[in-house]
């Protein structure tokens, strides 16, 4: 993020078109706001047009405008996205949803700044940068024959790509922290994150990324009632996602499995769960587990004796 942090300020100051690419709640949007307000234009518009929203017979008339009498319901002229934006930047999110009638009109735009209102017997010249925006790969569209190569390469002059949340998990604490703030300081409450739900919000993979965050630690800290979030005030998504992907799946690999080595498995991850939970208490791990706290003591020296002796038996774990 870093890295696409300093090629953003380096390239903000141009007028190259950027295509952005990544998962929806990623902040595709986000970047291509600091784009402009960093760019020569920040004192300009920034209009920003969800493609994916606007029903495709209307999307002409909503980029380019539409001449008086164009068609049925155009009693005036009317100027569209691309002239309201002159001087300023234009961003097509979902990019990836324009139909294919339309990107050759697009790609005039982006070659020679031209824009021709629907029904209007000549072109008018806009001055906008161009940034587009898609959670698709471009590259199979093409190859689908859904989207034209020559505006692919038109718009990916500079391309950026965001990572997903889960591929870049270190971000997330200190995401949570900052809506942490943010949301106390939209409600006037000074809301924590206990340390428990802090590993399980680690943990979760993030389907919705960024936005899918925000949203949940701000309901968080609306809901939280001792100023104190723990893990039963989690999404139960978000608990039964992370307790899934804690317990071992063992399964049949050339028709053998070692039964008894997946259920030490099994155990172990169990005793780990919740040594780490109880920071390392012995006695509170062993009431969660509901076993005595000699019986817990026992298999963890069990187990300490099974590593000094190699036992490295692993059974395959899907």
């Amino acid at each position: 993020m870093r890295r696409i942090h300093a090629l953003v300020q380096r390239i903000a100051v141009t007028d190259a078109t950027v295509l952005i690419t990544g998962e929806s709640g990623t902040g595709k949007e986000v970047v291509a706001r600091i784009l402009h307000n960093l760019s020569p234009r920040a004192d300009r518009l920034f209009v920003p047009i969800n493609c994916a929203a606007i029903p495709h017979d209307l999307l002409e008339s909503e980029l380019f405008g539409h001449a008086r009498g164009a068609f049925t319901g155009a009693h005036t002229a009317r100027a569209g996205m691309f002239q309201l934006a002159d001087g300023g930047t234009v961003f097509l999110d979902e990019i990836g949803e324009i139909p294919l009638t339309l990107q050759p009109k697009l790609l005039r735009v982006l070659q020679n700044g031209e824009v021709r209102p629907v029904g209007a017997d000549r072109s008018v010249v806009v001055n906008v940068r161009v940034i587009a925006a898609t959670n698709k790969d471009l590259s199979q569209e093409l190859k689908a024959g859904t989207f034209r190569e020559d505006l692919f390469y038109r718009l990916q002059v500079i391309p950026i790509h965001l990572p997903p949340l889960r591929s870049r998990r270190s971000d997330i604490p200190l995401l949570i922290s900052h809506f942490l703030e943010k949301s106390n300081s939209k409600y006037g409450m000074a809301a924590k994150i206990s340390s428990e739900a802090s590993v399980y919000l680690w943990e979760y993979d993030w389907p919705g990324n960024v936005r899918e965050l925000e949203n949940v630690v701000e309901r968080l800290v609306v809901l939280c009632e001792n100023g104190q979030v723990g893990l039963s005030d989690l999404p139960p998504n978000i608990c039964s996602f992370v307790s899934e992907k804690k317990i071992p799946q063992p399964t049949l690999v050339n028709k053998e499995l070692d039964f008894r080595l997946a259920l030490r498995q099994f155990e172990q991850r169990l005793i780990d769960e919740a040594m780490r939970l109880a920071d390392g208490n012995k006695a509170l791990a062993a009431r969660m587990l509901k076993l005595k706290r000699t019986t817990l003591v026992a298999k963890l020296r069990s187990r300490s004796t099974r590593k000094d002796g190699h036992d490295q038996r692993r059974i395959p774990i899907a």
